[in-house]
């Protein structure tokens, strides 16, 4: 209803005790001045001033609409500051998301320089699948998101730019005591024996299932296990083996050994997702998960 440059002139007045005053302060003229009072005072339903043979002073309508006004202002004031902090880089909200596997290490250790480097910076942080993280991007609820192309590829989201991260090799988890621990690399026809844990539930197809395919078996038996944790316990007992992604290396408990498969398609790729406009901070972020994931800057 009333417009901030109205309601600093009510204050200016107020403070001042007269038009003429307010008008030199604000570098209005005085018939500008009165003008705008009295168009204040007819959308306010009636006087706001009390008018003085030298100055005026306000009344119980004035006096409480310039309560809120200084209320407004003050807000105002704080907006802009944060505001402009934000868009500096300097500090303010930011929403980050990434998929399970990348809130292991990468992440995290991302976060961890950005608070060095940027300690004015609140970060919320979240945890989804791909295909929500997209969405939430394309909604405006996240200002960066970790994401996959697994396991069919990467969703489109409006407004939303993609870089890839890195890629993420996806390895099997043996027990110490398998007789392929001591491996290094080998072909997946190795373990066509083996049952597998697996987490993906229904008739979706799966990066296991396709491996297997092309090295020519069908998986003996699979487990289902949602959490890794729980997969990783099955493996140590010696209930079945598990992939892996790399960046998960860091949660694989010392009874467990990561080894290497010799098919090459066995690995998902790692995309930073941003909004149109990225904050600075965003950007920061996006740097600094550049130099955990050793990938190199862009041209």
């Amino acid at each position: 209803m009333f417009e901030n440059d109205a309601l600093r002139l009510l204050v200016a007045v107020a403070e001042c005790g007269s038009f003429t005053q307010a008008a030199t302060r604000l570098n209005y003229t005085q018939s500008a001045v009165s003008r705008r009072i009295a168009s204040l005072e007819q959308q306010a339903g009636g006087p706001l001033f009390d008018r003085l043979p030298r100055g005026v002073r306000l009344n119980p309508a004035g006096r409480s609409l310039h309560r809120h006004a200084t209320e407004v202002l003050e807000r105002l004031v704080r907006a802009e500051r944060e505001l402009a902090v934000l868009h500096a880089g300097d500090g303010g909200l930011l929403h980050v998301g990434a998929f399970a596997t990348a809130n292991i290490s990468l992440v995290p250790g991302a976060l961890r320089s950005l608070r060095d480097t940027r300690p004015g910076v609140e970060v919320v942080a979240s945890e989804g699948p791909t295909g929500n993280l997209m969405g939430r991007l394309a909604n405006g609820a996240l200002d960066l998101a970790v994401v996959s192309d697994y396991p069919s590829g990467l969703p489109p989201a409006d407004g939303v730019t993609t870089t890839v991260l890195c890629e993420d090799e996806l390895r099997v988890a043996l027990p110490r005591g398998h007789r392929l621990a001591g491996s290094g690399r080998f072909d997946l026809r190795e373990l066509r024996d083996e049952a597998w844990l697996q987490s993906a539930y229904g008739d979706r197809p799966t990066m296991l299932a396709d491996a297997c395919a092309r090295a020519g078996f069908s998986p003996r038996k699979v487990v289902r296990i949602a959490e890794w944790t729980g997969k990783f316990g099955y493996v140590a007992a010696g209930l079945g083996v598990a992939l892996v992604p790399s960046l998960a290396a860091g949660a694989v408990p010392e009874t467990l050994v990561l080894c290497g498969l010799t098919d090459p398609a066995l690995r998902r790729t790692v995309h930073v997702a941003l909004p149109a406009s990225p904050l600075p901070a965003a950007l920061e972020l996006l740097r600094l998960l550049r130099v955990a994931a050793g990938s190199p800057p862009p041209a």
